[in-house]
């Protein structure tokens, strides 16, 4: 599909999308994780690693939350490279920051089926680090889950639809905007 019509299609699922949850709960849910993040990281000099493209947003909101000093990284894996679904596993970008004995919390905006966020965790828990835990804005409830894929910080439960918003994207659109939306109805399951 050419880029106009993509432009076209995705301004169209837009004006047709369910707003799951507005920029106030969104907020409220960076605030409760960025809280729970404060305890447990505080004291302990943490590497941050965001998982670029889609943890960019929920990132930079958590960050700012955070009154603490930490080393900040990124990294980029992707599935899906513009499309609804996912494939196989591209890594584009691996951490810069030596992991072992570190601290590491990876940020990322959802924990969907699990197979990007699962083998990202290998990858660091490969190199030795002192913990491993991760923070994502949402999670979607359902039972497709990788086998021994976990977030310990989650802002918010989602409905097995196809969503985008806060870092999530629809064919690489509306990642900035401020709410969650769900896909509607007319516009199917994209």
């Amino acid at each position: 599909m050419s880029t106009p019509s993509r432009f076209a299609e995705a301004q169209a699922v837009l004006l047709d999308a369910d707003c799951l949850f507005d920029a106030s709960a969104v907020n409220a849910a960076y605030d409760r994780i960025s809280r729970a993040i404060r305890v447990e990281y505080a004291t302990l000099n943490p590497v941050v690693l965001c998982v670029m493209i889609g943890g960019l947003i929920p990132t930079v909101e958590i960050i700012k939350r955070l009154n603490f000093p930490f080393e900040l990284d990124y990294l980029h894996a992707t599935r899906y490279r513009g499309e609804t679904t996912g494939s196989q596993l591209v890594w584009k970008v691996e951490p810069s920051t030596v992991l072992t004995d570190r601290h590491v919390l990876i940020i990322d905006d959802i924990l969907d089926e699990g197979h990007t966020l699962l083998a990202i965790q290998r990858a660091v828990l490969a190199q030795s680090p002192a913990s491993l835990k991760t923070a994502v804005l949402s999670e979607k409830r359902h039972s497709r889950k990788a086998p021994g894929v976990a977030a310990q910080f989650v802002g918010l439960p989602l409905p097995d639809r196809y969503v985008f918003g806060c870092g999530m994207d629809y064919k690489e659109y509306f990642r900035q905007l401020p709410g969650i939306y769900a896909v509607g109805a007319a516009s199917g399951d994209a």
